[in-house]
């Protein structure tokens, strides 16, 4: 009996060995045959485009691909937690992704991403937190003033992908009377018409997301005098123009002038008038009253 009972240990202690040592060797297996994961896994969001970053794990390998996916509330709710991937961003060589078309709810998403290099994957590499693009940032938009005779063109860049552009305008010396004027953002320019010649306006403006009650800080205030209602751009071309116009009458007045005879009978050539015209033209002249005197001349036609 005793015998039997230390058989039964020692082979339990022989199968606790052997399973302490597979993992053993499942463990450093893994450390040198995956790939180190991925670091600083951030997303920079500016004017509600989203472009989630990292920095390369290091590796012995010529080129490393990653990949990355996303899990937003609806995964997370209706897909039983699933990872989507994201298209563009599979098997991708630089250390970026853009994710604004994937993350377009504004609710909360997990992102992460592995590196992957001759058949071998990293662990996947996850944000500290999940990210919402209620958290973008809003840039001042670039905006440029021209004035245009009693006009002023006020033109934008560097816009969010939603929302409006919030312009003030005011004449110098009345600040308080000041209009604002709401653009969308994919008009990206203001037509402002109708103002007081000699006088100064000031323009300042800011972009706004209605849906997340965001703004950004004001641009810098432009101010710019109206000149007049030609535009600069008009006097030029009309003293263009009439020196053209009295070149061509002086070219035209001298061709006249000095023109030969035989040339001018060449250029001007007066065509003959038809015969029968002129058969019809001697019948009706001869029957025709006319003096007895008259009647024995001949008549010529040229």
């Amino acid at each position: 009996m005793e015998l039997r009972i230390m058989g039964r240990a020692m082979v339990r202690r022989r199968s606790f060995l052997k399973s302490v040592l597979l993992l053993v060797l499942n463990i450093l297996t893994k450390c040198v045959w995956l790939l180190p994961s991925p670091r600083n896994v951030t997303i920079k969001s500016i004017n509600m485009r989203h472009v989630l970053k990292w920095h390369p794990p290091p590796s012995i390998c010529s080129t490393t691909m990653y990949n990355v996916q996303f899990q937003g509330e609806f995964e997370l709710s209706f897909l039983n937690g699933s990872w989507e991937d994201v298209p563009e961003c599979q098997k991708i060589t630089q250390n970026e992704c853009d994710l604004t078309v994937d993350l377009s709810s504004d609710s909360d998403y997990n992102v992460r991403v592995r590196a992957e290099c001759n058949n071998r994957v990293s662990p996947w590499s996850e944000l500290h937190k999940p990210f919402n693009r209620r958290h973008t940032v809003l840039s001042v938009p670039d905006m440029t003033v021209t004035a245009m005779g009693d006009s002023l063109i006020v033109t934008f860049q560097n816009l969010p992908l939603t929302g409006g552009v919030i312009v003030t305008e005011w004449k110098t010396g009345e600040e308080l009377r000041t209009k604002t004027h709401v653009i969308p953002v994919d008009q990206k320019y203001l037509h402002i018409t109708s103002l007081q010649e000699g006088a100064e306006y000031c323009i300042e403006a800011h972009t706004h997301l209605d849906s997340h009650s965001m703004s950004s800080s004001s641009t810098d205030t432009q101010c710019v005098t109206i000149t007049g209602h030609t535009a600069p751009w008009l006097k030029p071309t009309t003293a263009i123009v009439a020196v053209i116009l009295v070149c061509l009458l002086i070219a035209l007045f001298g061709l006249v002038v000095h023109c030969n005879p035989e040339s001018c009978q060449a250029y001007f050539h007066k065509e003959p008038m038809p015969a029968s015209l002129r058969m019809d033209l001697s019948v009706t002249i001869s029957k025709l009253q006319l003096p007895k005197e008259e009647l024995n001349e001949s008549i010529h036609f040229c």
